[in-house]
């Protein structure tokens, strides 16, 4: 895959640099990472992790030259008094690493990458493991840091696979990534959800933000009650484009209220007259309990993570 520009090629390269440096880095959520943080003696980096995991400020001098060249290049380093801060992280999955925004994210066009992540990694590889048929087409909507296009992608080489998204970066961080993975059968696409690419899909995928965010920052807002409304636009438009045969996996979050889940009641209203053939199912009971703390949630009992498969007959 073509980089684009001269800071493209920068990230690219420090990706690859601390891939052969042995970097691994498990991204945790941002409350967990908030706390670990504020512990005194992490107040600053001393070493790769510290730098481009957990965000922390860093003295020039404990990089090599060359990576903090690197970040020049790319123009990820944000000055912070006499110390720095690295503007991306880089997140191990699958043996691969994955570019995406420094913590916190707070800005409008971040890039995320998280448990949620993992957690959708699992929901695909489960499926592609099940279902072992060709794969010629496949989509990922809202694809954010592009780990589940590429994971697609580097398990079916044969297959033409698409990343969508209506945030540029995450489009330009997808395509480093995907340089960075080897996924050559990948290319990305500025897209609200399908409206922008043509045809019919063997597989598509979505891990969308399920959450009410007051700054309705688009990494993170659901839109709709209590979040729902971007997952069930989703199902919608892949109910449209799916092909014989083919698989919608949604890996989403659902807020329970009162012992009650209101997206699977919405899934059922659509599907129940249908001939799909269809699956839902919980995978972590208890997600972003801090959310229940006040906003949108303050009635809910849970946020549950879910995984749905919606699948058309063949002929």
């Amino acid at each position: 895959m073509t980089m684009d520009t001269a800071q493209d090629r920068a990230l690219l390269h420090l990706g690859q640099a601390l891939r052969d440096r042995g970097y691994h880095f498990i991204t945790p959520t941002p409350l967990t990472h908030e706390r670990v943080n504020q512990r005194p003696e992490n107040a600053l980096a001393d070493d790769l992790h510290g730098v481009f995991g957990w965000s922390r400020p860093f003295q020039h001098e404990l990089l090599p030259g060359s990576l903090f060249s690197l970040m020049d290049q790319a123009q990820v380093l944000e000055a912070c008094g006499s110390r720095w801060r690295s503007k991306v992280r880089l997140s191990s999955l699958d043996g691969q690493l994955f570019l995406h925004s420094a913590f916190p994210t707070t800005a409008s066009d971040a890039v995320f990458f998280g448990p949620d992540t993992y957690r959708f990694a699992n929901a695909i590889r489960c499926h592609l493991n099940q279902h072992t048929g060709m794969i010629r087409r496949a989509v990922d909507i809202g694809c954010g840091s592009g780990a589940g296009a590429i994971l697609t992608a580097l398990a079916r080489p044969q297959a033409e696979v698409l990343a969508v998204d209506i945030n540029p970066e995450a489009l330009r961080l997808t395509r480093i990534n995907a340089a960075l993975a080897g996924a050559d059968n990948l290319r990305t696409q500025h897209s609200d959800l399908l409206s922008a690419v043509d045809g019919e899909f063997d597989l598509i995928l979505a891990n969308p933000p399920y959450l009410i965010d007051a700054d309705q920052r688009a990494y993170r807002h659901g839109g709709g009650p209590l979040g729902a409304g971007l997952s069930l636009a989703i199902l919608d438009a892949a109910l449209q484009r799916l092909a014989p045969g083919g698989t919608l996996l949604l890996y989403t979050g659902v807020a329970m209220l009162d012992n009650q889940d209101p997206f699977l009641a919405e899934v059922r209203r659509r599907l129940e007259r249908t001939d799909l053939q269809w699956g839902y199912r919980e995978i972590d009971p208890d997600v972003f309990g801090e959310e229940l703390l006040g906003g949108a949630y303050t009635q809910c009992d849970r946020i549950a993570a879910v995984v749905l498969e919606v699948t058309r007959a063949m002929g």
